[in-house]
């Protein structure tokens, strides 16, 4: 059945693990040009010919390829639908997919888009990208959480707060991915609505005052506080669990109100051009079975947000999407300097 799974890289390579420091400006514009590359470097129509039947799918996944490729071939061996899967580079995600559908929307490619955090995916609802009626769901949730080196640091002498990072004793041992790209992003939003804007401006000057180490993605944070290049980290829960199975020193801190939970989405595009095997595939992901799949495989960490008990983040999406161009403006404006 492999040669009937079909995979379309993006962007060639995962992100790498060299810190950014006073080069981030520099470095941030070269991802900036990446995510628009990754829209120019779209296959043309032409190169789907073979996926006219109603039993092909093509679907743009943010979720990370080595757990999406699994579900994708359980859901060809159940229907003997054929998937295209076109994958996001982890530095971007899931802002290259997310300007790919915006570009395409006169004449959509796609006919899934598979997230992995809910911020991109609400707007493009807003875009009016997805079809008009059950365009789009959640399913299982991660979390964001402060990961630790265990080596270098216990778990009770860890900040409870992220806004203890700023402290001194936090200067040049933290690690997280850039703010403007994926769940950091999606969380650095939220924690603005959460603080106010003179707190959460402050905590981000704090965080380049205190010379955080911005990398290439979540993953990248894990393994650089596994390697204790950096004592602590802000990350996604799934991040630390493939941590923890390549053996590597690291925990997370306990959900609190800062903790974001990131539910995976799944939408059907407007104008798909295969809405039937697109119907088919937008039920499987949110099919019980799969989901546990993706929790035993530290994809995901629960089946459902509304299963938490702890208190956590409450986002208010659509104050969230309209300040959405502004909060990115000031991000720029602090860590850009």
């Amino acid at each position: 059945m492999r040669e009937e799974f079909i995979t379309l890289k993006a962007c060639e390579g995962r992100g790498g693990d060299v810190p950014v420091h006073s080069a981030f400006g520099r470095r941030f514009w070269i991802l900036g040009l990446i995510a628009f590359a990754l829209v120019a470097a779209m296959p043309p129509a032409a190169s789907y010919a073979g996926a006219k039947g109603k039993g092909q799918v093509i679907a743009y996944c943010a979720q990370d390829q080595e757990y999406a490729e699994p579900i994708l071939r359980g859901f060809y061996e159940e229907t003997g639908i054929k998937v295209r899967a076109v994958y996001d580079n982890e530095a971007v995600k899931t802002v290259g997919l997310a300007n790919r559908l915006l570009a395409e929307r006169r004449h959509p490619r796609c006919d899934v888009f598979w997230g992995n955090e809910e911020m991109r995916t609400r707007q493009l609802a807003a875009e009016h990208v997805f079809r008009e009626t059950n365009g789009w769901a959640a399913f299982g949730y991660r979390s964001r959480r402060i990961v630790v080196n265990t080596n270098r640091l216990s778990l009770a002498a860890a900040p409870r707060s992220l806004l203890e990072l700023t402290n001194a004793a936090w200067r040049g041992k933290l690690a997280l991915a850039y703010p403007q790209f994926g769940t950091t992003a999606t969380h650095f939003h939220a924690l603005r609505q959460h603080w106010g804007d003179e707190l959460w401006r402050a905590w981000c000057r704090g965080l380049v005052a205190n010379k955080a180490l911005l990398l290439d993605g979540n993953s990248v944070v894990v393994k650089m506080v596994g390697r204790g290049e950096a004592w602590i980290g802000l990350t996604d829960s799934d991040d630390i669990a493939s941590g923890q199975e390549e053996s590597q020193p690291v925990a997370p801190m306990p959900m609190s109100e800062e903790t974001l939970l990131i539910p995976n989405t799944v939408a059907v595009v407007r104008g798909a051009p295969h809405p039937q095997a697109a119907q088919r595939l937008f039920e499987y992901l949110q099919k019980r079975a799969v989901i546990q799949e993706l929790i035993d495989a530290h994809a995901l960490e629960g089946p459902s947000v509304g299963l938490v008990s702890t208190s956590t983040l409450k986002v208010n999406w659509d104050a969230l999407l309209r300040d959405l161009k502004d909060t990115t403006a000031e991000l720029n404006r602090i860590l850009l300097r």
